[in-house]
């Protein structure tokens, strides 16, 4: 009697223990995600958006307390971004765009994921820091503000515009040029304005100072220049030169050096001198990073730059005047998100890097000196610290701070260092689930070419049968990394709340960083055989799953997988190749196709055409339709800007001419980035179900 009573006690205690990790996917979504993080030239105001469930606003704070404050009222989930979040240098004034999709292949397309009966805008608006609603002054994007902080000027139609910050006057053109005007910035006493402008197959760089004088062109020639930067007198420029396109066609699937160099102008005479020009090696290749390559003119008439040379992305400095570059950060590690100080001596990232031997899977602040190779990292731990921004008065760094357990939020610190404080932590819902969330563990193993595979396994709390479904996440990007915690992207933050749902639904879940990935060097960012040419990368997607189905604890027979964008083409590719592996997926507006890829030229054909085509061909999901035997879920939007909806509906067609089954999901309307809330609630809750019905029920 007394061990049934007891054993009845334990199920009870068990059962409750289960039951108390449970959570609705709303709750662990309701978070607010912070974007746009930005900072005036001068004083301590910054300024950032919050995504709260849908209803995107803009706050601001000030130093030295930094309290957020709400300045705009768009209190619906419309699915309306708001971006390019841009303070004026004595932060008086800001600047914005709000509506289309920042990050699509046209930024400059108006979406409406809401459905709305009104035909929505990309708009660019403004608004006082201290008071007062936002002014809509024009359609466009990329606002940046006039150094007298009263006007702004925006592309629209491919043009420079300018507007009042006020909306007292009328938005007239700049100027006229030909080509599509881009990467633009006032000289330092604010009376010219430099910028690319871009003619498909090659682009220059021009100098604008008023109606009355021609534009001054710098250095013309048949290249790709690019990257324009004033030095602090406004004396000198310095940019960036590459090759321009064209040329006879070369063997596709062999990858090829391409050159660059950084080049230093005279404004008045538009003369300009090599300073450095890269190796010609692969490492030596233009780099492929966030950021490009993040030139600057620093303090001292240095000019640093990022170059994966040593094999890493890593910040460099060359003198003006041209010679042998200094290499600032030095190891096993990449940085992104990197900022010039006011004064120039310093560079603020963060970077996969720090005194944990998990930190390769993490991003932490660093500082570096533009003079000397000394590295600080000035937020050690188990967070990830993202996307600084410096104040104008040098004081404080803002940056966006999460752990394994709580997303994303705004913190500042001293710039010299020092304890963070989390301005934004009051906006996390009461109810959020952050004691149930799970801390993921960093894996390793190999795929079957020898290459090393990083990945974060999310373990799901104690009871139930021993051995447990499994789930292997793909990212897409390709050019992605996921974390041991929250991401510092909206996109990503997401499904890693997706991922800590379904580890609570008993789940053993694999997010795999497959080759093609960032944050463990060129040679695996830049493999051989890759997408369309081979997907190499497959191979480390499949022995995830293999390494997943060794483990004592997962039931190898109940596998599957899931992943958007380039992370549904190879859930595509891992159900039509392997379906004996992955017993169930979803496929989130996938690439199935790869017709893009399909080297077609006028009368001339590359030497390794037909090669190409053959393993084009291979390399996609729609040449392993006849083996797919898995069931799947597809997903997409119909206004996808980054993967066309027409990819799903070819792979579907296929389907159904070969009479398999399938399930879909589709969104009227909704985006690549699931703009509404109501939108991303709805996928991830197709995700959740039929995984658990395909794996577990």
């Amino acid at each position: 009697m007394i061990r049934k009573g007891l054993a009845i006690v334990l199920y009870t205690v068990l059962s409750l223990a289960v039951k108390a990790q449970e959570y609705s996917l709303e709750s662990v979504t309701s978070y607010p995600f912070p974007s746009e993080l930005s900072a005036a030239t001068i004083g301590s105001r910054i300024a950032l958006a919050l995504n709260e469930q849908g209803k995107r606003n803009i706050y601001v704070a000030e130093g030295p307390d930094f309290v957020l404050k709400k300045r705009t009222l768009f209190d619906r989930d419309e699915g309306l971004e708001i971006s390019c979040i841009r303070l004026s240098s004595d932060g008086k004034w800001i600047a914005f765009v709000r509506g289309g999709d920042y990050g699509a292949f046209d930024e400059t397309m108006a979406r409406n994921p809401a459905s709305s009966p009104v035909q929505q805008k990309v708009q660019v608006m403004s608004l006082s820091f201290e008071k007062g609603e936002p002014i809509v002054l024009d359609e466009g994007i990329d606002p940046i503000i006039d150094p007298s902080g009263t006007r702004v000027i925006y592309v629209k139609n491919g043009a420079l515009w300018e507007a009042a910050l006020d909306g007292s006057s009328r938005p007239q053109r700049k100027f006229h040029v030909r080509g599509t005007v881009s990467q633009y910035s006032y000289s330092p006493d604010g009376k010219q304005l430099v910028f690319v402008s871009n003619r498909r197959d090659h682009s220059f760089i021009g100098i604008y100072t008023d109606s009355t004088q021609p534009i001054r062109w710098i250095a013309p020639a048949i290249a790709r220049d690019g990257s324009p930067r004033w030095s602090p007198d406004g004396k000198q420029l310095v940019f960036v030169r590459r090759n321009a396109a064209g040329g006879r066609p070369d063997s596709i699937t062999v990858r090829r050096h391409q050159p660059w160099s950084i080049l230093v102008a005279d404004p008045i005479t538009g003369t300009a001198r090599k300073v450095w020009t890269a190796p010609t090696t692969l490492r030596g290749s233009f780099p492929g990073t966030q950021g490009g390559t993040n030139l600057h003119w620093a303090a001292g008439n240095r000019i640093v730059f990022v170059s994966y040379m040593d094999g890493w992305p890593h910040l460099y400095a060359v003198p003006a005047e041209g010679g042998n570059p200094l290499l600032l950060t030095k190891g096993d590690y990449m940085l992104e998100h990197i900022k010039l100080s006011p004064d120039r001596k310093w560079l603020i990232a963060s970077a996969n890097t720090g005194p944990d031997k998990d930190d390769f899977d993490r991003r932490h602040i660093v500082k570096v000196s533009v003079e000397q190779a000394a590295v600080e990292v000035l937020t050690p731990g188990k967070g990830i610290e993202a996307l600084p921004v410096i104040t104008g008065d040098q004081q404080h760094i803002a940056f966006i701070s999460a752990t394994s357990q709580q997303p994303g939020i705004a913190a500042v610190m001293p710039f010299e260092g020092g304890r963070p404080q989390l301005i934004g932590a009051s906006f996390i819902p009461p109810d959020f689930p952050t004691a149930h969330m799970v801390s993921p563990r960093s894996v390793r193993f190999r795929a079957s070419d020898g290459v090393l595979v990083h990945a974060q396994l999310f373990e799901p709390p104690t009871g139930g049968s021993a051995k447990k479904p499994a789930i292997v996440f793909i990212h897409g990007g390709p050019q992605r990394q996921m974390l041991l915690g929250w991401h510092y992207g909206d996109y990503y933050s997401n499904t890693y709340a997706l991922n800590q749902y379904l580890a609570s639904k008993g789940f053993v879940v694999l997010s795999v960083n497959y080759r093609l990935g960032i944050g463990y060097g060129y040679e695996f960012q830049y493999p051989k055989n890759w997408g369309s040419y081979g997907a190499s990368e497959y191979l480390d997607v499949k022995a995830a799953g293999n390494w997943l189905a060794q483990q004592p604890f997962v039931d190898p027979t109940r596998i599957g997988t899931y992943g958007g964008s380039y992370g549904g083409y190879l859930v595509a590719l891992a159900l039509g190749k392997d379906s004996r592996l992955f017993k169930a997926g979803v496929d989130i507006h996938g690439v199935h196709t790869n017709k893009e890829d399909y080297p077609s030229y006028d009368g001339e054909q590359a030497p390794d055409a037909e090669y190409t085509r053959k393993l084009i061909w291979t390399s996609s999901p729609v040449a392993w339709v006849k083996t797919w035997t898995s069931p799947v879920l597809f997903i997409h939007g119909d206004d996808d800007g980054n993967v066309p909806f027409s990819e799903t509906v070819d792979l579907v067609k296929r389907f159904e001419q070969m009479g398999k089954p399938y399930e879909s999901l589709v969104i009227p309307d909704e985006t690549h980035h699931w703009m509404r809330y109501h939108n991303q609630v709805l996928v991830d809750k197709a995700v959740a179900e039929f995984l658990q019905r395909k794996l577990i029920k």
